[in-house]
Formats: C-alpha cells, sequence, structure tokens
C-alpha cells in the first residue's frame, strides 16, 4: 500500500519503553544500591511502574501504548493487534505499525504523519528516525520516483553465514537438493552419532535461517520446514541438508523482496501440495503464496496434519489452508480502506477445485474431515472453461 499510493514511511523508537507502563499487581523491590531510607533499611520498595526484568513489563507497555492511541482516535486493528489506523480527511488513512517498541508509520499525508508524530513526541521519549531505512534487521531501500521498494535481510544473512563458518561456502543454485532423502533417525542410529552431533548447533541453525524465511525470503519455505523436521534427533545427514540451506543462502545473500507500483492491485492466492513427501509419516506438504499487485506479501509451507490418501485430498487440503488465509488478508485490506469483493484462489488441481465446488456425496472423498470443506461456503462464483480453469473465487 505504501508502494501504490505513494505514502510517506516514516520510522520512530520509543526510549526506555517498558518503563511507562503502570503495574496492576503490587510488587516490591529490594531498595536500591546507594539508596537507604533512614530507619528503614529493612523495607522494600512498593512498585508504581514496570522495570526492565519484569515479566508484567512487555505487557503493561501494550496496555499503555493502546490506551494512548486510542486516546487520539486510533482505530485497532481487529486482524492484527500491532496495527493502529485512522481515517483522515477525504479518502486518505494513516497506520502505524508498533513492534514492541519499534514503529513504523505511513500516510499519503504527510501532515497527518508529522502530527502523529509529535503527539508520540508529546506523551513518550521517541526518537525520529526520519525515513525508514531499517527495522528488525530488515534494510529498507526505496525509490519513489520509479514505485520500487524493497526488503533484503543481507546484513543478517551475512551475520548467519559467519556465525556458521559458512561465509566462505561454495554456493549452490537451489535451496534443498533433489538428492536429499531424509528420514528421521532410529535409536540405532541416533546413539551412534550422539557424541558427534551434540555440538552441532543444529536448532540455533535452524532458528536463524526462519528469522531470514520469515521476513524476506519465501525462497526458503519449503525448505526450511523439511530439516526443522529432525530437530530433536538430528543426524549426519541432517546436517548436510542445513548446511546446503547455508551454502544456498551464500548464493543468494543479496535477494530482494521487491514491492513495484503496479496498475493491478488486487490480492490473489496460489495454492500447492506436495504429496506424501514425508517419508517416515507420508504426510503431505502445504504450500500457499499471496500477492497483492502481483507483489508477494505472504507465504506459507506446512506439513499436513493427517495423511492423505491421494493427491486429491492433499490438495483440497492446501486449498483449504489458502482460502482461510485469503479470509484474513481480504478482511485486514478492508479495514484498511482496500476493499476487494473476492480473492482469486489459484490451484493446478482440477479433482480438488471440483470437489470445492461441488457438494454432492462422492465415495472416495466422505472420509474428509468435515473442517475441511468450509470452503465451499466462502465461494462467491466458479470459474470453469479455457484460462479459468484452475481458479476458484473466495468471498
Amino acid at each position: 500500500m505504501v508502494v501504490h499510493y505513494n505514502m510517506e514511511l516514516q520510522q520512530m523508537d520509543v526510549k526506555t519503553a517498558f518503563l511507562h507502563g503502570f503495574l496492576e499487581e503490587e510488587i516490591y523491590m529490594a531498595q536500591p544500591e546507594g539508596f537507604e531510607i533512614k530507619r528503614g533499611s529493612d523495607k522494600a520498595c512498593l512498585l508504581k511502574r514496570s522495570l526492565y526484568g519484569l515479566k508484567q513489563s512487555p505487557r503493561q507497555w501494550n496496555l499503555r501504548f493502546d490506551e494512548f492511541m486510542r486516546g487520539i482516535k486510533y482505530t485497532r486493528s481487529a486482524y492484527d493487534s500491532c496495527v493502529y489506523f485512522k481515517k483522515c480527511n477525504g479518502d486518505t488513512y494513516i497506520y502505524l505499525l508498533l513492534y514492541v517498541d519499534d514503529m513504523l508509520i505511513a500516510s499519503a499525508n504527510k501532515s497527518e504523519v508529522n502530527e502523529l508524530k509529535q503527539l508520540l513526541s508529546r506523551e513518550f521519549e521517541m526518537k525520529d528516525l526520519g525515513d525508514a531505512k531499517k527495522i528488525l534487521g530488515m534494510e529498507i531501500s526505496r525509490d519513489r520516483g520509479a514505485g520500487l521498494l524493497t526488503l533484503s535481510q543481507e546484513g543478517y544473512v551475512k551475520k548467519v553465514l559467519r556465525s556458521f563458518q559458512m561465509d566462505n561456502a561454495k554456493p549452490v543454485s537451489t535451496p534443498l537438493g533433489i538428492h536429499f532423502k531424509l528420514k528421521a533417525a532410529t535409536d540405532k542410529e541416533y546413539e551412534e552419532q550422539f557424541e558427534r552431533m551434540k555440538i552441532v548447533p543444529y536448532a540455533n541453525t535452524i532458528g536463524s535461517i526462519m528469522y531470514s524465511m520469515i521476513g524476506t525470503r519465501p525462497d526458503l519455505a519449503y525448505s526450511l520446514g523439511v530439516i526443522s523436521r529432525f530437530m530433536s534427533k538430528p543426524l549426519k545427514d541432517h546436517w548436510q541438508a542445513v548446511k546446503w540451506v547455508l551454502r544456498y543462502m551464500r548464493g543468494t545473500e543479496k535477494k530482494k523482496l521487491c514491492f513495484r507500483k503496479q496498475e493491478d492491485f488486487l490480492l490473489r492466492g496460489y495454492c500447492d501440495s506436495d504429496y506424501g513427501s514425508n517419508f517416515d509419516t507420508r504426510r503431505s506438504i502445504t504450500g500457499y503464496v499471496f500477492t497483492v499487485g502481483g507483489n508477494t506479501i505472504s507465504w506459507k509451507s506446512k506439513l499436513q496434519k493427517v495423511v492423505a490418501i491421494s493427491s486429491t485430498e492433499a490438495e483440497y487440503m492446501a486449498l483449504t489452508e489458502a482460502v482461510k488465509e485469503a479470509l484474513w488478508l481480504k478482511g485486514f485490506a478492508a479495514e484498511l480502506g482496500h476493499s476487494q469483493d473476492y480473492v482469486e484462489v489459484h490451484s493446478d488441481s482440477q479433482s480438488a477445485i471440483a470437489l470445492a465446488k461441488n457438494s454432492v456425496h462422492h465415495e472416495r472423498t466422505k472420509h474428509i474431515d468435515i473442517r475441511l470443506h468450509h470452503q465451499r461456503y466462502h465461494m462467491c462464483r466458479f470459474n470453469k472453461g479455457g484460462e479459468d480453469c484452475n481458479r476458484m473465487q473466495s468471498c
């Protein structure tokens, strides 16, 4: 939306955010060193404000900030509690995105942005960082004239590669080689390799890769889902697969997530499944990606919870997950001022689309859980024939 409507994008930071919260519980603290009340050295201090280190502090800060934003007539999103918005004069909106004490402010109306920044600075001790350049490890680059905004985690990826001594590794061109046929460790295999693998930072590496995948790297989603299955009992083969992913990151560390201004500003989804790809349980994998105007905004690759007995069933479950995400994104976009009558969800499975379209009882599909059929009730209409045969439209 920032790119499409050519909005201002400003960044601010709250200094000592957790000190602004008011405590609801009765909490006492020992007198700090260097401070003692005469005739009261055995007494404790009753806390009135939250402090860093208290488990209540993050929650109390969030409550305090929410109270302030509501007080200046901003609405908290029902779809994402870290997003606040307000309609300005005309059809323009102003948005504030909060992550603990980091925030982004976006609006096409620059005066509204400046006014909000002044209100925040009067209430809290703020640091004005100007145009957004970097937040949560993501570098933001923007060319307003060309209608282009990019997100990159190049610095973070380089740091991860250095941490695991892979910064000089030979790059590869695929996220995960097709020769990897990974299976869970047997008890015997785990015992034989335990001494060697206990010093391998398997879980730490997975977590580091995951942060990059969540932020700007949808191309890592599938491979990360595969290698993360073996964190409890990793083997040498599993670790080799992890290092392969790091080698791929080594060769693609400069990759960026690009957002370009397009005339088409419609939300679309694409889903697929990898049938029976788990060699241990034979469960399938659901994958989907959503775009707005061709720009990627949401993605997922996840092992399905049950074993599909046919590719149709696996694709149907993937379609269900995609429709659920479509409903959330559609509602979120409408709340932010961008309404869309329906969301196209594309699938390459004719049988899954036919099953979603037709609620007639089928002998081969009667066992499918009722919750997976909810997509039928969100379909506005169905296009068939020609190029539209792989597309369903969800309300």
